[in-house]
């Protein structure tokens, strides 16, 4: 498949004004007054998903991950571009144009733009995406925000995506929740808005529980501790993996939950189950923040010693 082949592909999909048809070298967006939120998002083959992932899932991921930066914002998505490293499978590469439209129809965003290079033999499929959108009227929650005193909570459940991830791995059979949380993860635009002004702090949950926590409590200048059995784990991951303390700390270190981490102050504990409520979720305190610095965990209220690798660093 030839570069402009894949564009004429794009063109499909690329229906906002904005893009222009994919014939500038630029997208125009007009936007109300207020401000933008952007974020990039890469996507390697081996690192983040896997060579016979179906390339649908894949544009899946592409797309979803960068909502879910955008929810931790508190954004509504405005457009997107994208960066398309093209497969030598013209099949892949179709499935891929035809997967990503499907993406970005579910989450109500334009393709306004962005690029195609052709990889060299051998190279890993590397696959881009910055997602633009809209603050809240509020303010953008920040990640550094958190303030002695307050509580971590996280929404969803923990872990889901870790155990489909190792079970793709090992072609083992597994739960068809375990795999859809790693090929089809599902972040909450909507709730991250109505988070936003209830929030001190607030980012996505990618590299997991534990190590994200400990960024969120770095960049807030405070230590944080949390609660090991507070963890909140799926049925299927139950079912599957059990709730024992291994299983928990598995969980909390796996990465790749796209779900919501956030610190608010204890007095909006009832705002905040109003709205798990309204929006049929589950928002979990797992934590607290307190002066000093650092990462401490406990398990019914007795201290446990920190896992070697408390989530995924890029090495």
């Amino acid at each position: 498949m030839s570069e402009d082949r894949l564009i004429a592909l794009l063109r499909g999909i690329a229906r906002h004004p904005g893009a222009r048809g994919l014939m500038d070298d630029a997208a125009v967006l007009a936007v109300p007054q207020g401000d933008l939120v952007l974020t990039h998002d890469m996507l390697v083959e081996g690192v983040h998903f896997q060579s016979d992932d179906a390339p649908a899932d894949v544009a899946w991921k592409l797309v979803a991950v960068n909502m879910s930066d955008l929810a931790a914002k508190g954004a509504t998505p405005l457009g997107v571009l994208t960066g398309v490293g093209m497969a030598r499978d013209d099949d892949w590469n179709a499935a891929f144009v035809a997967g990503l439209g499907a993406a970005l129809g579910h989450f109500g965003v334009p393709l306004l733009g962005g690029d195609t290079v052709r990889m060299p033999d051998g190279a890993p499929l590397t696959l881009g995406l910055t997602a633009i959108g809209r603050a809240p009227p509020g303010g953008v929650p920040q990640r550094g925000g958190a303030r002695p005193g307050d509580d971590l909570w996280v929404s969803g459940t923990i872990g889901d995506a870790g155990l489909g991830l190792a079970l793709r791995q090992r072609a083992a059979r597994a739960p068809a929740a375990l795999i859809a949380a790693y090929c089809r993860p599902q972040p909450r635009l909507l709730l991250g808005g109505a988070l936003a002004p209830l929030v001190t702090a607030m980012m996505d949950v990618s590299d997991g529980l534990l190590i994200d926590a400990s960024r969120m409590a770095t960049a807030s200048g405070c230590a944080v501790t949390i609660a090991l059995d507070a963890v909140p784990l799926s049925a299927a991951a139950r079912a599957f993996a059990g709730a024992t303390l291994d299983a928990r700390l598995a969980a909390a270190t796996a990465g790749d939950d796209y779900v919501l981490l956030f610190a608010a102050d204890p007095a909006a504990a009832a705002e905040l189950a109003a709205l798990a409520a309204t929006h049929a979720t589950m928002l979990t305190r797992v934590g607290t923040f307190a002066a000093g610095q650092g990462i401490k965990l406990t398990d019914g209220g007795v201290p446990v010693p920190l896992p070697a690798k408390l989530g995924y660093l890029h090495r």
